[in-house]
């Protein structure tokens, strides 16, 4: 069996790295985080409502206003604008709309080819708006590395490039040598570099759309949580802790919260993601590990873990273990995870020894709505009024603008491209209810731990999972 690559507890220096951090997402402990936006009060009458102030409502809410600039547009968040899954990412902005080459093969592969087309569509569509709409993100389009660190793992991101290759995708498969030139790393045995990702801030990115909405004559309240959605002929009532709002139409962008559609409660769970940013890297200490392109970096196992550059040099750290909570738990409390920071910090310093004695400044962790696709999917309710666009599983910060178009086309009634996809017009496997959840779930952590020891070979129960639409990935 071959050797794990990456400690499994933490150590020492792991924790020394952490000690001092402060357990808050970096993105939203800044001066740049506006004011609190009032909640909602009343009752209050708009043409349509959009439930979430993650990317997804935020984008479906400027989207709107600029397709019908007359049309009343109400945005509501439970707590406020990117506290949740938008305000704790890595800002990676792929153009990818199927969670990457081989998940979108596996289960849309007839329509790959438009799916790519529309990812670079997509991220055109985001740089345009930021440029014309004033929103500066930090971003930048440096593209993405994942890099092996095994050669079974390179064996795995050559079949990648060429899967790509024969779909017209814009890919480029690094040896080891050239690999280390970009990143200098003893880990790094090659990589695949993916010229269709922009690198944001994005907590800047969702601040900058909630003004731009605001502009285009957006409402937006935050401290507002809706407790229900009930229709009749003529509307939908959403109701909230102290108000009502009556809309001809909405669209539900909750991430990993509880469905507000009941029939859709078992479609998605919330993992946990963790993450650590470090106190910004000296000069030297960047020329000690290359990366003078600034890609955003991933590595490329089973469990993976996703490292970027700040616009000051720092460096955001994050993935590896997926944590899932029996009763799909998302209680605040598990956003402290101590052992999580300090094995991130191990994992770090195993990439980059050069960096020995570098401190975080930062700590978080955030729920991330993991369905059994990997990617988006939509849902119509309430005779065609309400739609649903969830279950990005951690790739959500470019398909997040595919997915508010999306929603908009069908809460429109309007047939188009998008909504001609099966993508769209099908929806994932449900999870199991619990216990059955909370085994399979955890079953098939440990079996994706082992299958590191096996070059990456899935095993029977994986492979059962695959086949029966039910995969499960960090």
């Amino acid at each position: 069996m071959t050797a794990r690559p990456w400690a499994e507890l933490p150590t020492d220096r792991g924790a020394d790295l952490v000690a001092q951090a402060v357990a808050r997402p970096f993105w939203l402990d800044r001066d740049l985080r506006p004011d609190p936006r009032p909640r909602l009060t009343g009752d209050v009458t708009t043409d349509l409502l959009v439930i979430g102030g993650g990317f997804t409502g935020l984008w479906t809410a400027v989207q709107a206003a600029e397709r019908d600039p007359s049309r009343s547009v109400v945005l509501v968040e439970r707590d406020r604008i990117a506290e949740h899954a938008s305000g704790r990412n890595g800002g990676f902005c792929a153009a990818s709309l199927t969670h990457g080459i081989p998940n979108g093969i596996a289960r849309f592969g007839d329509e790959m080819p438009t799916l790519l087309r529309m990812g670079r569509e997509t991220l055109a569509a985001i740089a345009e708006t930021l440029d014309r709409l004033g929103i500066d993100a930090d971003a930048e389009r440096t593209g993405e590395l994942d890099l092996a660190i095994t050669d079974w793992q390179f064996a795995d991101l050559a079949k990648t490039y060429e899967a790509g290759a024969a779909l017209g995708a814009r890919l480029e498969l690094l040896d080891e040598s050239a690999a280390r030139e970009r990143v200098h790393s003893p880990m790094v045995r090659g990589a695949l570099f993916d010229p269709d990702v922009m690198i944001v801030d994005p907590a800047k990115l969702a601040f900058g759309l909630a003004a731009a909405a605001e502009r285009l004559g957006v409402r937006i309240f935050e401290d507002t949580e809706v407790r229900e959605l009930t229709s009749d002929d003529r509307s939908v009532r959403a109701r909230t802790d102290l108000g009502h709002v009556r809309a001809d139409r909405v669209v539900v962008a909750t991430s990993a919260s509880r469905a507000l559609v009941r029939r859709l409660r078992l479609y998605t769970v919330p993992v946990w993601d963790y993450a650590l940013m470090t106190e910004p890297l000296t000069d030297a200490q960047l020329s000690a590990i290359g990366w003078s392109g600034r890609e955003g970096l991933a590595d490329s196992g089973p469990r993976f873990h996703y490292f970027r550059l700040t616009a000051d040099n720092r460096m955001l750290w994050g993935g590896w273990d997926a944590p899932y909570h029996f009763g799909s738990d998302d209680d605040p409390r598990l956003e402290r995870r101590p052992t999580e920071w300090a094995l991130l910090g191990e994992h770090l310093l195993q990439m980059f020894p050069q960096l020995e004695g570098i401190r975080a400044t930062h700590t978080w962790g955030g729920v991330i709505d993991t369905c059994s696709r990997f990617c988006a999917f939509w849902d119509t309710s309430h005779r065609g009024r309400v739609v649903t666009s969830v279950g990005f599983t951690g790739l959500g910060v470019g398909a997040s603008h595919f997915a508010a178009a999306t929603a908009l086309d069908l809460v429109e009634g309007l047939h188009t491209e998008r909504t001609r996809l099966s993508m769209v017009r099908r929806k994932p496997l449900p999870f199991p209810p619990e216990p059955i959840r909370w085994l399979g779930i955890t079953l098939t952590r440990r079996e994706i731990a082992r299958s590191e020891l096996r070059d990456g070979r899935r095993g029977p129960w994986l492979t059962l999972l695959d086949k029966t639409g039910l995969g499960f990935d960090s």
